[in-house]
This record gives structure tokens, sequence and C-alpha cells, in this order.
């Protein structure tokens, strides 16, 4: 009797390992509260609306420099077409020219009428 007796204990004894082994496992989830729910919509409404703000503002300052560009090179061409006028202004308004043009249309110098300019 006392193989079979060992023999029980040992199978009880493996019978209660088998049920401590086998118990089962409760896994709970983490549950995100409804406060947290609406606080994580809120930020992620606030970062794509700040994207797109920044996505803005760049576009903005793009075409603000863009507008500065072309100002500026149109101020630059009106500057190269000023200082050809005043040119052509140096050119026609010599004393020779003006005296020959003079002579053209009939005028003639008297020596009496001119005086000098101090």
């Amino acid at each position: 009797m006392s193989s079979i007796a060992k023999k029980i204990q040992e199978q009880q004894y493996e019978d209660q390992q088998q049920q401590q082994t086998h118990q089962t496992v409760v896994i709970r989830k983490a549950k995100i509260s409804i406060g947290e729910v609406i606080l994580l919509c809120a930020l992620a409404i606030m970062v794509t609306f700040m994207g797109v703000k920044i996505v803005s503002n760049q576009a903005a300052i793009y075409e603000t420099n863009k507008e500065i560009q072309l100002v500026e090179t149109s101020i630059e061409e009106q500057g190269k077409v000023n200082d050809d006028l005043k040119v052509q202004v140096a050119e026609l308004s010599t004393y020779e020219r003006i005296w020959k043009k003079a002579a053209a249309l009939g005028f003639k110098l008297n020596e009496n009428n001119v005086k000098g300019v101090q």
C-alpha cells in the first residue's frame, strides 16, 4: 500500500501543479478614457492646423519675395533707360550742335547783346 499511496500522492501533486500552471492569466487592456481621447483629438487638430498655417505663411512669403524681385528688376531696367537718356541729353546739348541748329534756323550771333555771367 505504500507504493499505491505514494503513487496517489504523486498523482495529486502533479494534478495540483497542472492546475497551477493552467491558471488563466487575465490581461487587461489599458483603456483610454473619454477625456484622454478628447485631448488627443484636440492635439491632433492643433498640430494639423499649425502645419497648414506654417505652409500657407511660407507660400505667402515666397509670393512676396517674387514680387520684390520683379520690382527690383523693373527698377534696374528703368535706371538703365534713364542713364541712356542722360547720355543722349548730354550729346544733344553740346554747344556746337546748338550753334549749328540756331544757324540752320536763321539765328545770328549779335556780339553787342552777349553779356558775361559771373
